[in-house]
């Protein structure tokens, strides 16, 4: 296990009602911003119990926000926040709203083009950032405990990332309640992007880190168990509790710690949305697979690792452990209703150069744990996931 330093300032709270503690959480002289997506937050009565618990805050509210949220949307908000003098984000949503919240909060004080200045030059550029909590609605992403976003530019078909200690949430509101509503499309996405948030910091090679080995064996094992149940009964409580607590521990930095780390799936994926606007998770079914088989003379300690302690699989050879470690993780995808091809998404071969494309012009060119994934592996990957 490597070194390392462990900070997380994010204070949850966790269970049904406590929305409430809002009032509690953020400062009485706040002039605050509401941030949401669709108008489920709405329907669904989670933006009047926002409101009710922020009393009489000077209070002004921003929505559509998109599932992969746009910068010029999110422009549009920070213009707002100039204007009436805002001081505080509160998102309310998934891992979108909040993502598109850090974004916000970054940009607000930016000198120059924010997208050039945050995610095309990077992170290390910004200076201050606005505080702000979050009410999770949609368990997922883990951005609600992390300093993660990841922002679309659909006029350019780019999708980028960036991270800052500065984009920390000072408080998130996890209340399981929140997430009965949701379509079964959301939840199984939430179950696929969780599974391979921890997979990108387990499936790399051996470093001697037991504990966040046992912990993200875990916590697979949780998604595991609970995903095809949570999608027949998406209003049981204790269902709910695990896929959300799982899904902010997936990527909170906890099981990352002192480990190496991969994330080539989540590179080669964002290029897939960009270009095709299929959902995240629906990218890392199809990619995910595919960099397992391509790597596997890499990460082949690991593999079996995977192979034993999470799908206990009882197999002499060592390879046939290997493709069936694979398959059973494809299957699970495809168990959660989230197809694993590129062809499932009338997507072929033709469309593979311009992904390759993309991504050399984002300089990722030397993806994965070892940086070894150059432009011809990542197009191999693709290949592989026709």
């Amino acid at each position: 296990m490597n070194n390392f330093e462990f900070f997380n300032p994010t204070r949850i709270v966790f269970g049904e009602g406590q929305v409430k503690a809002i009032n509690n959480l953020v400062p009485e002289s706040a002039r605050v911003l509401i941030l949401y997506g669709g108008e489920s937050a709405r329907k669904h009565g989670t933006l009047d119990q926002v409101m009710t618990a922020l009393g009489q805050r000077h209070v002004e509210s921003f929505g559509g926000i998109e599932a992969n949220p746009g910068y010029s949307t999110l422009m549009r908000a920070v213009e707002l926040i100039r204007e009436q003098r805002l001081d505080y984000l509160l998102a309310v949503g998934g891992g979108s709203v909040i993502d598109g919240t850090k974004f916000i909060a970054a940009a607000v004080d930016c000198e120059g083009d924010p997208w050039e200045e945050i995610l095309v030059r990077g992170a290390e550029n910004i200076r201050t950032a606005l505080p702000f909590g979050t009410v999770l609605t949609l368990p997922a992403t883990g951005s609600e405990m992390n300093t993660n976003s990841v922002i679309t530019r659909y006029e350019t078909h780019e999708k980028l990332a960036f991270s800052s200690p500065l984009v920390f949430p000072e408080f998130s509101i996890l209340d399981p309640t929140k997430a009965y509503t949701l379509p079964a499309r959301q939840l199984a996405n939430g179950v696929v992007d969780a599974y391979t948030h921890i997979m990108e910091q387990y499936l790399t090679y051996p470093v001697g880190a037991r504990v966040q080995d046992r912990f993200a064996e875990g916590l697979m094992q949780t998604l595991i168990e609970i995903g095809p149940s949570l999608l027949a009964n998406p209003d049981n409580y204790e269902l709910q509790s695990n896929f959300m607590w799982t899904a902010t521990l997936a990527l909170n930095g906890l099981i990352g710690a002192g480990v190496p780390q991969d994330w080539a799936t989540h590179m080669i994926g964002h290029e897939i949305t960009a270009l095709h606007g299929l959902d995240h998770a629906q990218t890392l079914a199809i990619v995910l697979p595919s960099v397992m088989q391509e790597q596997r003379a890499v990460k082949h300690d690991k593999l079996l690792q995977y192979a034993d302690s999470v799908w206990h699989i009882e197999e002499a050879d060592e390879e046939r452990r290997i493709d069936l470690a694979i398959n059973k993780t494809r299957d699970f995808f495809e168990q959660m209703g989230v197809k694993t091809r590129l062809s499932d998404y009338q997507i072929d071969a033709e469309a593979i150069p311009l992904m390759v494309q993309q991504l050399g012009e984002h300089g990722l060119t030397q993806l994965g744990e070892h940086g070894d994934i150059d432009l011809d592996k990542s197009r191999k990957i693709l290949e592989a996931s026709l």
